[in-house]
């Protein structure tokens, strides 16, 4: 049952969620920063990236499992004290020895699991809380959210390790943690439903149960495999905006900074309108519209000369600007039309396909973008978005989608 004051509660989880996802980023690039002043390795930077999403491709439909099984409430409220107690393991090692890579990755692999169990709780929570006919505009809020976190958490980050050593920063990722915990605590949120006689079954049998429920959603089963296409192709490309600012068009890492800045300012102006305006009234256009925006401003980004800058940073923040009008309407789309019980699983699953894809993509892109070159890569990645835009349009399940 939706409660009246539905709102209160959900913004106060999502007060929580924002100082949470802005000290969990600062942290994490002031590790990274850590790691690249100590070493200097792009090993040890390449191993630390894949920590970070190893655990959800691997483990995210088990994970699925116990966040449909316990009590949502409690597993978000666990994962956040999970990733603090990381923080705090990690500041006791700091103070009374040389700081080991390898306990280094161990935190982070840690963090990485609590994060795995958060995201999708968190997704599963949404529509116990929220009416279905606002659960696009949340989704909207929910972007913009996460986008303002990547635009304030670098500058943050950049202020804090120069005045302050990491212990210090890893003491403000704890409140964070503590806050987010604090407001999901005060909350009343709804128990799915019960599952006792769901945990007689066994792991693989309530995964495919998760799976199923998915399948029977042909619109929702057909955009799944759209996705994790679409991550293929994009994921790799987000990691090559430094290079084509610096390589291609001649920038420095200020250039840099500045593309990756519009990117989420994009998002966030993208999120907020899709939470004031719910998008297109048919949500498989917002999604059609969202990729073919997406590949269009990478094929004009691949054609741009190279004095063409500031053309490129337009396109970039139509780029971010075209997100949430797939990734929040999916969001919200699985909500709705996926039964409460069965939505850990079910983002466990888009999760695990979601992570797998970013690796897979980047080993590609990397055969290729130096051969063709990075602007040729470009362009060509946004010639197979536009080619997935028309995929969607042609697949009757998908333009079904309301």
């Amino acid at each position: 049952m939706i409660q009246q004051n539905w709102k209160r509660s959900f913004f106060t989880i999502w007060a929580g969620q924002a100082v949470s996802l802005i000290t969990s980023s600062v942290l994490q690039m002031a590790i990274i920063w850590y790691l690249t002043d100590t070493t200097g390795s792009a090993l040890v930077l390449s191993m630390a990236t894949m920590v970070g999403f190893l655990p959800q491709a691997v483990l995210g439909a088990i994970i699925g499992v116990w966040v449909d099984r316990w009590n949502r409430k409690w597993v978000m409220i666990g994962a956040d004290l999970v990733i603090a107690a990381a923080g705090v393991i990690l500041a006791i090692i700091s103070l009374t020895a040389d700081l080991p890579i390898w306990v280094v990755m161990i935190v982070l692999f840690i963090r990485s699991i609590g994060t795995a169990f958060h995201t999708p709780a968190l997704g599963a929570v949404t529509p116990l809380l929220v009416p279905e006919e606002q659960l696009t505009k949340c989704a909207g809020y929910t972007q913009a959210i996460q986008s303002a976190s990547f635009i304030l958490s670098p500058a943050i980050a950049a202020f804090l390790y120069a005045a302050w050593d990491l212990n210090a920063i890893i003491a403000i990722d704890v409140i964070g943690a503590l806050i987010a915990s604090i407001t999901v605590a005060i909350v009343y949120i709804p128990k799915q439903k019960d599952r006792a006689e769901s945990e007689k079954s066994s792991f693989f049998t309530e995964a495919k149960e998760g799976y199923n429920a998915l399948r029977q959603t042909k619109g929702l089963f057909a955009l799944l495999w759209i996705g994790t296409l679409y991550a293929l192709v994009f994921m790799p490309i987000s990691a090559l905006f430094p290079l084509m600012s610096m390589s291609y068009f001649g920038g420095t890492t200020f250039h840099a900074s500045i593309v990756e800045i519009v990117f989420a300012a994009g998002i966030l102006i993208g999120g907020l309108l899709l939470g004031v305006s719910g998008g297109f009234k048919n949500r498989s256009l917002s999604i059609i519209f969202s990729i073919s925006l997406m590949g269009i401003a990478l094929l004009i980004s691949g054609l741009l000369p190279i004095n063409g800058f500031l053309f490129f940073v337009v396109c970039s923040a139509l780029m971010g600007f075209s997100s949430p009008f797939y990734n929040g309407v999916q969001t919200a789309l699985i909500q709705e039309k996926i039964q409460p019980e069965y939505l850990g699983r079910v983002f466990g699953l888009m999760g695990s396909l979601m992570s797998f894809s970013m690796p897979i993509g980047l080993i590609l892109s990397g055969i290729f973008a130096d051969q063709l070159g990075i602007q040729n890569w470009f362009m060509l990645s946004g010639v197979c978005i536009l080619g997935i835009a028309l995929l969607c349009a042609l697949i009757p399940s998908i333009r079904s989608l309301k």
